[in-house]
């Protein structure tokens, strides 16, 4: 029988049984992992993501090494994925295996899906790349719903500088660090580490800076105005690799067309944005205030994520931009004194809070543990930390204003978080960055989100008491 034949036959054998039934366990096991995650990492005051990306990389390891087959195929989901595509292109399965995972890899897991389960493997893992898929979406909405277009134009001197350098110089020690440690990975790979790097996840540090009271001080100022140029500049540096590497080109006029292109798309968000919005509130006037909220918003979301797909950028921008636009004001019609308040945020929190663990757990099952028996890959991943950790250090001298201390500032750029995981996913799905490179990616992600918030306690217990609100910030 062809390889054709044995999927149809357990397709037709999967279907005796509720085909959503494998969907259902395989993500509940997901969630459950995640909610264990998020305890054990709020128990032990760290960032939720943390807890959910480690709860992820154990399980998928210690279940994988024990032989269970359904997190066999999940830490191959990129794979297989990449195998299916090739399979509806026209070749055959073992013919799309050997050109996704090589000679050695592929019957291994040709085996595993040939089996009796093999089509419930299939169904699980689509299912949980569509739920990541939105998570990630999602995430960056939120992203988006934190920042305030007002308070872009008042960020300051400092905050740009220190959000330029805090772009750059990450992206020119990752492609020096890759080149060096992983010289046959390719100018795609090379390109693609230095903007993970660029990346920069606030909230670890605003969490921190609030506990301590100091939210409101010079420095936590200009981290936070830094942190939205720096996903600002992140999102428009992520737009122009991927156009690189899907045109295979690096031409200065092809870079050009990207930037402008993001550019436009931006600015037409910006400026139509506020238009559509109003429109679908004036026709959604006689629903109630949450249903209008929670439909005007996911389908604003969706579009714009489906928009700047369609003109070739990574659709999480499109969703930041969504993010960014939809205010509560805006929702006049429901204004009353007595009227309960649905803020976004709280509408969106349920529907966050299921699919974005989903996203940090699968990255975690999807780190192999056994790439980091290979030298090469743990030397990678040592000077990507170096690099990761320098490059944010060196953003503070972007500082300028008197009695603002420069090394507060840079370690408050250091936690990678969501944001460098959400870059090296799409890094990988798009081929550029293998098993053992996003391996070493991760590690870098753990390692500087885990070094922020004792670091920043440490400089304050050491005497680098931050400022008072009062200080002054450099307009």
């Amino acid at each position: 029988m062809s390889a054709n034949g044995d999927f149809s036959a357990v397709a037709t054998a999967a279907s005796h049984s509720d085909p959503i039934a494998p969907v259902i366990f395989g993500v509940t096991l997901i969630l459950v992992a995640a909610l264990i995650g998020r305890h054990l990492a709020r128990r032990t005051q760290q960032p939720s993501v943390l807890g959910e990306l480690l709860m992820g990389l154990l399980l998928g390891n210690v279940l994988a090494w024990s032989g269970y087959e359904l997190m066999l195929v999940l830490r191959e989901g990129a794979a297989v994925m990449d195998m299916t595509k090739a399979a509806l292109s026209g070749l055959d399965w073992p013919a799309a295996a050997r050109l996704v995972l090589g000679e050695e890899r592929a019957p291994a897991l040709l085996e595993l899906l040939k089996g009796p389960q093999g089509g419930e493997y299939l169904l699980v893992v689509h299912a949980v790349d569509v739920f990541s898929r939105y998570g990630v979406i999602f995430l960056l909405f939120h992203v988006g719903l934190e920042t305030c277009v007002s308070d872009l134009r008042n960020v300051g001197a400092d905050s740009i500088r220190v959000a330029l350098i805090g772009v750059l110089a990450p992206f020119a020690l990752g492609l020096l660090t890759s080149w060096l440690f992983s010289p046959n990975g390719g100018y795609a790979q090379h390109l693609f580490l230095g903007a993970t790097l660029g990346a920069t996840s606030i909230g670890i540090t605003a969490r921190v800076l609030q506990d301590l009271k100091k939210g409101q001080s010079g420095e936590a100022r200009i981290i936070l105005g830094a942190a939205v140029i720096d996903d600002i500049l992140g999102l428009i540096m992520l737009a122009i690799v991927t156009s690189i590497i899907v045109t295979g080109t690096l031409q200065l006029s092809e870079i050009g067309r990207t930037i402008a292109l993001a550019t436009l798309f931006i600015a037409a968000a910006l400026a139509l944005g506020p238009y559509v919005i109003r429109f679908l509130i004036c026709m959604l006037r006689h629903f109630d205030e949450m249903e209008a909220k929670i439909f005007i918003s996911f389908v604003f979301a969706m579009t714009l994520a489906w928009a700047a797909s369609l003109v070739g950028l990574a659709a999480i921008i499109g969703a930041f931009a969504a993010g960014v636009l939809v205010m509560d004001d805006q929702f006049k019609p429901w204004q009353c004194d007595t009227c309960r308040k649905y803020s976004i945020k709280e509408l969106f929190a349920p529907i966050e809070a299921i699919l974005v663990p989903i996203f940090f757990v699968l990255m975690g099952i999807q780190v192999k543990l056994e790439a980091f028996l290979d030298l090469q890959v743990i030397l990678l991943a040592l000077g990507l930390i170096v690099a990761a950790v320098a490059g944010k250090l060196v953003a503070g001298l972007g500082v300028r204003g008197r009695g603002l201390q420069r090394l507060v500032v840079g370690v408050g750029m250091l936690p990678r978080g969501e944001v460098g995981l959400v870059f090296a996913s799409i890094g990988r799905s798009l081929g550029v960055i293998s098993t053992e490179v996003f391996s070493a990616v991760v590690l870098m992600v753990i390692v500087t989100t885990f070094a922020t918030p004792p670091l920043l306690r440490s400089l304050f217990r050491n005497g680098g008491q931050l400022q008072d609100s009062e200080t002054p910030v450099a307009h």
